[in-house]
């Protein structure tokens, strides 16, 4: 008898608890022109463009109100949790900001060299010539938690007003049409018992909301759900775990590898590979990436990478250096199909990664976010200016449409899934997939959600220790990020607490931050017939630490649910 995470889901009423209409008196309302949550590329390109069009429009904007554009982020700052790769190509921001150099964006400079390496243990196999999809000649090697600061200080320059340390709670939906979003309370204890410092949300009013969140956006998935914007094929996610070094020698090359640490068997499915870019002379960041999909209950992707680091190709690149940044989030990978069949509903739009925009294959979002902000932007306004009412923003759908957005996507619509039969035989496919451009082989392969896949106990993994020099525990991680959340702050993690152990065990390897642990004693039950082997089948109950979490999204894909936490909570990425 198999056990797979979508059994053991938590009780999780959407409907209602994050949709609902207006709750304040009217003259208590927040009232705005319009509200975009989340701070980053996508949100805040969306505040720039619409800044743009309504300084020509000043009618417009009068009739928009004090405040025509504000944007909500959960974060201490945009920027706070923003993680990626990141490698950016330019096209997007050039559209976005025309007369600001490329010498002065907060990049890394572009790529001059690329290289590919297929893994084993103590093995680099160069892949010549490079593989089209890792092809990054002329793109940015980013920091997306510095693109967001500079952004937002640039959105800021155009009167975009930023409420910052404020956590969209609840979708605030009207006689069918979207209206604004609630902010979530601040000052809450444990149990939810109001503080000395108690805060209550607001009501935040708009003729307009485009929802920004990024992955696994908690807003962004109750509006699918309760309008029913979403596709027949069930979105997929990666996990990636990144550090940034000091180092003593400048890599000349951004990298690639495929293979281990990760295992190639069907039985595993441990899809993914690693990144290491340059970050000036001094810098390097390095990363893991694996599907969220994969079984065997053992594997841990921050493990994982700990162990990338003593490669014989990555050892030496780090040797002498020092660890200053660390960071976890999920990617959305299910491609294409998995993309909502509608972007908006009446009043509202959804772009960026909510949205699935992210090509797999070649990794990279972050220009179409930013595009699709622009979009969204450019949409509203002609709403806005034709009349104001936004109920209908199909507008913003056909420009998608006809954006590299969907071209790219669609282009690599089947890539991903094949890597369900096996590393060898999913690559064989993807390869005919890339040199046919998507055209064969054909058809629609379906997606699987990630929480359908069963669960097995596998042997246990032997990573390597921490030494706090070259491999490092979780906890001095989370540490590392600048998660500054209170210990008493409400638990904004829902999960079953008595489950499998397999699939306790899956938590508690999977989260990069320590959040879940079985206790020893569990551990200790759990042994059967006397010879030391667990029983994965046996219920345990989960210990959980929410103050550790850094909002990756891993848990909403295997079984539980990430809510909103408290604004300002979680962590305060610099560089990541």
């Amino acid at each position: 008898m198999t056990t797979a995470p979508v059994e053991y889901l938590p009780p999780v009423d959407s409907a209602r608890e994050f949709v609902g209409p207006p709750v304040d008196p009217e003259d208590e309302r927040i009232e705005v022109g319009v509200a975009i949550v989340g701070g980053g590329p996508a949100g805040l390109a969306c505040a720039i463009r619409l800044s743009q069009l309504l300084a020509e429009d000043e009618a417009l904007a009068e009739s928009l109100g004090e405040v025509p554009i504000a944007l909500v982020e959960k974060g201490k700052v945009p920027g706070s949790h923003l993680l990626s790769g990141a490698m950016m190509k330019p096209s997007a921001l050039r559209r976005l900001l025309p007369d600001v150099s490329e010498s002065d964006w907060p990049t890394y400079g572009t790529v001059e060299n690329d290289r590919v390496y297929a893994l084993t243990r103590r093995r680099a196999i160069p892949l010549r010539p490079t593989p089209p999809p890792f092809r990054n000649h002329g793109n940015h090697v980013t920091s997306l938690a510095q693109l967001g600061r500079w952004l937002s200080e640039r959105a800021e320059e155009a009167g975009v007003y930023i409420l910052g340390e404020t956590a969209a709670a609840k979708l605030l939906v009207d006689d069918g049409r979207v209206v604004g979003v609630r902010s979530g309370d601040k000052g809450r204890g444990r149990d939810g018992e109001e503080l000395s410092n108690f805060e209550p949300g607001a009501d935040v009013i708009a003729r307009a909301t485009v929802l920004a969140e990024g992955t696994q956006g908690h807003l962004t998935g109750a509006a699918i759900r309760h309008f029913g914007l979403g596709s027949e094929d069930p979105q997929q996610w990666e996990l990636g775990v990144k550090e940034v070094w000091e180092v003593e020698r400048p890599l000349d090359a951004v990298i690639h590898t495929l293979g281990w640490p990760l295992r190639l068997g069907p039985r595993y499915r441990e899809f993914g590979g690693s990144f290491i870019y340059p970050m000036g002379a001094d810098r390097i960041t390095l990363g893991l990436v694996a599907g969220l999909d994969y079984r065997d209950a053992t594997f841990s992707v921050h493990d994982a990478l700990q162990e990338l680091k003593g490669h014989p190709l990555v050892a030496p690149l780090i040797e002498g250096g020092k660890r200053v940044a660390w960071g976890a989030k999920t990617i959305p990978s299910g491609g294409f199909w998995a993309q909502p069949r509608q972007l908006w509903a009446p009043g509202m739009a959804i772009a960026g990664d909510g949205a699935g925009m992210v090509n797999v294959p070649t990794l990279k979002g972050i220009h179409y976010a930013l595009f699709a902000g622009m979009f969204a932007a450019e949409a509203i306004y002609e709403r806005l200016r034709a009349g104001g009412d936004c109920r209908d923003l199909s507008n913003y759908a056909a420009k998608v449409a006809a954006s590299e957005i969907r071209t790219d996507t669609y282009r690599s619509r089947n890539m991903r899934q094949p890597f369900t039969k096996g590393f060898f035989v999913g690559g064989a496919i993807a390869n005919m997939m890339e040199l046919s451009g998507g055209r064969f082989p054909g058809g629609r392969w379906a997606t699987h959600d990630d929480a359908t896949v069963d669960v097995f106990l596998g042997d246990e993994r032997d990573y390597p220790k921490p030494d706090g020099k070259t491999t490092f525990d979780k906890l001095s991680s989370v540490f590392l990020s600048g998660n500054a959340t209170r210990d008493d702050a409400p638990n904004h993690i829902r999960v079953q607490e008595s489950v499998p152990l397999e699939l306790a065990l899956m938590w508690q390897n999977m989260c990069p931050a320590a959040v879940y642990e079985v206790p020893e004693e569990e551990l200790e039950a759990a042994r059967r017939d006397g010879n030391g082997q667990l029983d994965g089948k046996r219920e345990v109950r989960l210990q959980i630490t929410p103050s550790n979490c850094v909002q990756c999204g891993a848990i909403t894909a295997k079984g539980g649910r990430l809510t909103p936490p408290e604004g300002g909570d979680g962590p305060n990425y610099q560089f990541t």
